[in-house]
Formats: C-alpha cells, sequence, structure tokens
C-alpha cells in the first residue's frame, strides 16, 4: 500500500545585523512575540508548527506549498525594525506523515535542509533580498515536477530579486502605504488609517510600484498553488484562507503595527 502524502512548505527566519548596537535582548523579544502572532494568525486555519530558536531564528512549518511564502511575505511588510529586517529560506515540498506528529525540535527532513540552505546562501550576500527558494538540493520530490525544479527554483528566486529591488527604492511612506493596502485591500481604507486623501494615497501608491510588488506576490502564490492542485487533486488546502486569516487579524491592530515602524 503507497503511504500517504501531505503538501508543506518551510520557512527559516533569521533577522540582519541582529548582533549590532546591543540588539539581541529586543530581538529576542521580538520574535517571542512574533511566534505568538504567528500562532494566532494560524490557529483556525490549517495546522502549523513554528519555533523561535537560536536566538534570532524563527523556523516555521505549515500545510499547502504557498503557505510559508504567505506568511513570510506579511511578516517582511509589518516588520518593526528597519535596520534589522528579516530574510527567510524558503522551501516546499511532500512529507509521508502528518505535521501533527512531527516533532519540529527534533525533526530532520530533508526539506528543513533546503530552507536552511537558502538561508545560508541570504546570509552571505551583501545586497540581501528578503526571501529565497531552495529546490534543487537535498530532496526529490514524489509529487514535483523534478526534471523542472532548477528552472522552477530560477523562476522564484528571479521574481524575488525583482520584487526587493522595488521594495528597496520605497519610501517609508510608500512602504506604509502598500503594507496598509496589503491589510486592508481598499485605497480609501488605507487613506483613513494615515490621515490621507485618496489622491495622496493614489500616489503614493504608483510611485512606490505597489501594483507590481503585490502583483509578484500574488504571481508566485498562484505557480505555488497550481503545483499543489496538479499534485494533490482533492485536498483543499487554500491560500485564501490563509490570507484572509492574517488579514483579519492583523486589521485588529494595523495602526499599532504600521505605527511601530522603526
Amino acid at each position: 500500500m503507497q503511504k500517504k502524502h501531505y503538501p508543506i512548505s518551510i520557512f527559516i527566519l533569521d533577522v540582519s545585523n541582529s548582533s549590532t548596537n546591543n540588539m539581541g535582548d529586543e530581538l529576542t523579544v521580538y520574535l517571542d512575540e512574533m511566534v505568538k502572532g504567528i500562532n494566532i494568525w494560524t490557529k483556525e486555519m490549517v495546522p502549523t508548527q513554528v519555533k523561535h530558536r537560536a536566538g534570532d531564528e524563527i523556523i516555521f512549518i505549515g500545510y499547502g506549498y504557498s503557505t510559508a511564502y504567505i506568511l513570510a511575505f506579511f511578516i517582511s511588510r509589518i516588520w518593526k525594525y528597519r535596520d534589522h529586517k528579516p530574510y527567510f529560506g524558503l522551501a516546499f515540498g511532500d512529507i509521508d506523515r502528518k505535521l501533527e506528529e512531527v516533532d519540529i525540535e527534533k525533526w530532520i527532513h530533508p526539506l528543513i535542509k533546503q530552507a536552511r540552505y537558502a538561508n545560508d546562501l541570504l546570509k552571505q550576500e551583501s545586497n540581501r533580498p528578503l526571501f529565497k527558494f531552495e529546490l534543487d538540493q537535498f530532496y526529490t520530490s514524489p509529487f514535483l515536477y523534478n526534471q523542472f525544479r532548477n528552472e522552477f527554483e530560477s523562476l522564484f528566486n528571479t521574481i524575488l530579486y525583482l520584487q526587493y529591488g522595488l521594495i528597496k527604492e520605497q519610501t517609508n511612506i510608500q512602504e506604509l502605504v502598500c503594507s496598509a493596502y496589503l491589510i486592508l485591500q481598499q485605497q480609501k481604507a488605507v487613506g483613513t488609517l494615515l490621515g490621507k486623501t485618496p489622491p495622496t494615497i493614489s500616489s503614493h501608491f504608483k510611485k512606490g510600484k505597489s501594483v507590481e510588488i503585490l502583483g509578484s506576490f500574488h504571481e508566485i502564490i498562484n505557480i505555488l498553488n497550481s503545483l499543489q492542485e496538479k499534485a494533490y487533486q482533492g485536498i483543499d488546502i487554500k491560500s485564501e484562507i490563509v490570507t484572509n486569516s492574517i488579514r483579519n487579524h492583523l486589521k485588529k491592530n494595523i495602526k499599532t503595527l504600521l505605527d511601530q515602524k522603526q
């Protein structure tokens, strides 16, 4: 009898410049708060596991090929410390046991090795983007198109490099508008939140390339969803549920989240 498999995704979050300016203790507290937030966002969504480990690292595992990337993107947009940005090594694939049975502290799996390898590659880059997928090392999926893994990896990471280039050019107000729109989904609501007129919000949205940044976010999700649907017909792990759950929770204290960005 063939073993049942489950689609999952992983991120390993690390923090830039975490040892500078005596930020260690403050970042440790912040990462603990972030883990609590992730648990709240995902509680009614799909089973997930998340841990704060090794000082400035968070590891996340959840069902669904796109789940880790969705969470990572939202975290990057509400992240408090501009001088200590997070970066995420990402992987996705399949496991032959339920995630609920995994002890994240002891679990050894090639997908975790892939996410860590992606994170380590980011750590070595001077112009470090926020996200990197690793699909072509350590692991062969029973469902993914393994002969095209290198091409998929190149596609994802090229989009992410271009996305990061646009994010890096955003001014503080353009960043706030983009992040608020990601959560609220209406420019009028963003204007009310930030105390700006609709034309002003529209101008910041366009000049900050928010259409392109958010468009690339959605396009990567669409590709991951398509891969998952081809591999797991009938399995109901919807990225819309993940995204809406995160948005609904972030809306409750969005002003505080955006006001505290340093």
